[in-house]
């Protein structure tokens, strides 16, 4: 059976390149909304974070209507640290909608989603995006990605993908850019004429892969998946089990059935091959696993989630000011978190390290990992996160590192800064080409490398630089690194900052705190030029005296202080130092907090 009425697509592209924006128009154009119901731009990325920073963290599923067709669309994350969230949905869907920057082109993460398409052997439709930009290329953007799918050795078939040019913001689509669009209609055709629909047998036993989880307070853990044959019921008996562990299967029961009609989950009696479904009602259910007739148990092969590359170690917070601000502080509440998430994030790990207070995490990069402490600190956890460390392993006898693939398109004067820094960071240059007046940059760097190197590119290139790296292999250990070459200061004691003592420690650096914020000792404040720590005393009062100069009571002028981001203070540490993250601070503190006790230690050092 083809199932013409019905097409499975997942957008994919690098970091900004519209896709949130263009899935927007096609559910506005395919009659996901009434005339007059107001619409929130980027409408998928309905998470705090997601709006806040811009970006999609979570792949997501939504469904629009074209000529009696229904499509399902699925919006996945561009940023290279969420990568596995689009290795696990592309087993979901039939065909793909590769989205390139009318000026940007091919980047890093856009070769790493369209290799995972072309492997699964998915059809491609092009699309370029933001054909209205004044700076756009749309002579050789159709080459770079041709030149990219010859790269990744597509097929002939996937070679002779066709082309459609978009304006997501303007919801219009064109086959011949020189010819302006109306609306999306030549994109629809494309994706009813070039996306196969699904096949396969109805009359056979149900078989379904879980290839997405979402969690409810009120009915627990929701699966969302393809279903590959059969039809499903709702209550009906359903056997659980698993490719790579065949021992591990239990019955089921699908309580609640539902399918996606543009944002909503709409509840159904029966879902038939091809269908989008979410299913609950069944605890214990993970990513890969499979459903099927109790009658016919066959598990379907899940491919394995690429491996996280950086780890951290999270640990309850233990410093003077623990408690007074979160809600969940102890080990057992941030290990039931950390374990809820290994149920959604397939490309993370949660291990048990020495202590029993503490974790170490491993997912794709500083962003992954980042983005878990900040919903963590919104939920109200405390915790304390230690700097980021690759993950090195041994080939062959060789001790080897990851590398990641690093693509910076700058403006030609601030070309001279960004290669000096790189070269020491042991990278290896790879391409170079103009781009009007910008140069685009290609590197094979160290993982570790860019720890810490994004403020500093900012800076050089006077904030018109622009970054993107994604992980490319492994190989043999390039050498030490020097991160960082400046110190912290220190705060001696325990108390408030107060402004006389502020004036006297902001001319040893740059502080991080203002006047009345409460500092324990060993809580790092701010940051020192030279290579070694100072031990500043913030909270230090004015002797006041009986005795009065001219000017000697002038006001004390203090420079604002440099708030920092969570990512600033994860790139800012060094081994010996900690973030403590609360729901309403980020304090930067040394490990060892008392003075005393720290410089015993350096001196054994």
């Amino acid at each position: 059976m083809i199932r013409e009425d019905l097409r499975n697509i997942a957008i994919v592209a690098h970091v900004d390149h519209g896709k949130t924006t263009l899935v927007d128009e096609m559910l506005k154009q395919g009659g996901a909304f009434r005339e007059n119901q107001v619409v929130q731009d980027r409408v998928m990325d309905n998470n705090d974070l997601e709006r806040e920073r811009g970006i999609t963290i979570l792949a997501k599923n939504t469904s629009a209507h074209y000529n009696g067709v229904k499509i399902n669309i699925i919006d996945t994350p561009g940023h290279a640290d969420f990568g596995g969230e689009v290795e696990r949905i592309l087993k979901m869907v039939d065909g793909v909608l590769l989205l390139v920057d009318a000026f940007e082109g091919t980047m890093p993460q856009t070769r790493f989603v369209l290799q995972k398409a072309l492997e699964l052997g998915h059809k491609i439709i092009i699309v370029v995006n933001k054909i209205d930009r004044p700076d756009a290329r749309l002579d050789e953007i159709e080459d770079e990605v041709l030149e990219l799918l010859m790269d990744l050795n597509a097929s002939d078939e996937q070679l002779d993908s066709p082309v459609i040019y978009c304006s997501g913001r303007e919801g219009t689509a064109t086959v011949d850019y020189t010819q302006p669009g109306t609306d999306l209609v030549p994109l629809f055709d494309a994706i009813l004429e070039h996306i196969p629909a699904p096949e396969g047998e109805p009359e056979e036993p149900f078989q379904m892969l879980v290839s997405s989880i979402d969690y409810n307070e009120y009915v627990g853990r929701i699966a969302i998946g393809k279903i590959d044959r059969g039809a499903l019921k709702q209550n009906q008996e359903v056997m659980v089990c698993d490719y790579h562990n065949p021992k591990r299967q239990y019955k089921g029961r699908v309580v609640n059935l539902y399918q996606i009609e543009g944002l909503k989950r709409v509840p159904c009696d029966t879902a038939v091959m091809g269908d989008i479904v979410c299913i609950s009602g069944i605890g214990d259910l993970t990513i890969g696993d499979t459903l099927c007739d109790p009658e016919a148990v066959e598990p379907i092969e899940f491919s394995a989630i690429s491996q996280p590359t950086v780890e951290m170690t999270f640990s309850v917070n233990d410093s003077p000011f623990a408690g007074k601000e979160g809600k969940f502080v102890t080990s057992r509440q941030l290990r039931d978190r950390l374990q809820r998430e290994l149920l959604k994030d397939v490309s993370l790990r949660v291990t048990d390290s020495d202590t029993t207070d503490s974790f170490i995490v491993a997912g794709r990069g500083e962003m992954h990992l980042s983005i878990l402490i900040e919903t963590m600190r919104r939920e109200g956890y405390e915790l304390q996160v230690s700097t980021p460390r690759v993950l090195y392993r041994e080939i062959d006898g060789k001790k080897c590192e990851p590398i990641e693939r690093l693509v910076v398109d700058v403006p030609e004067e601030y070309m001279g800064a960004v290669m000096e820094k790189m070269g020491a960071r042991k990278a290896e240059l790879q391409h170079m080409a103009p781009q009007g007046s910008r140069m685009r940059i290609e590197f094979l760097i160290p993982a570790r490398g860019l720890f810490g190197y994004k403020n500093e590119f900012l800076t050089d290139t006077k904030g018109e630089g622009i970054m993107s790296s994604v992980f490319e292999c492994y190989q043999p250990f390039k050498g030490e690194i020097q991160n960082r070459n400046t110190g912290s200061l220190v705060a001696f004691e325990s108390g408030t900052a107060v402004a006389y003592g502020l004036f006297n420690a902001q001319e040893r650096g740059t502080l991080f705190i203002g006047a009345g914020v409460p500092v324990y000792e060993g809580m790092i404040v701010g940051q020192s030029p030279k290579a070694e720590d100072l031990v500043v005393n913030v909270c230090k009062k004015k002797q006041l005296t009986n005795m009065r100069a001219s000017g000697s009571d002038d006001a004390l002028r203090l420079v604002p202080p440099k708030i920092m981001s969570l990512e600033q203070a994860l790139e800012f540490i060094t081994d010996d130092e900690l973030v403590e993250v609360t729901p309403e601070n980020i304090r930067l503190r040394k490990a060892i907090l008392d003075n005393s006790l720290r410089a015993k230690q350096r001196n054994k050092k």
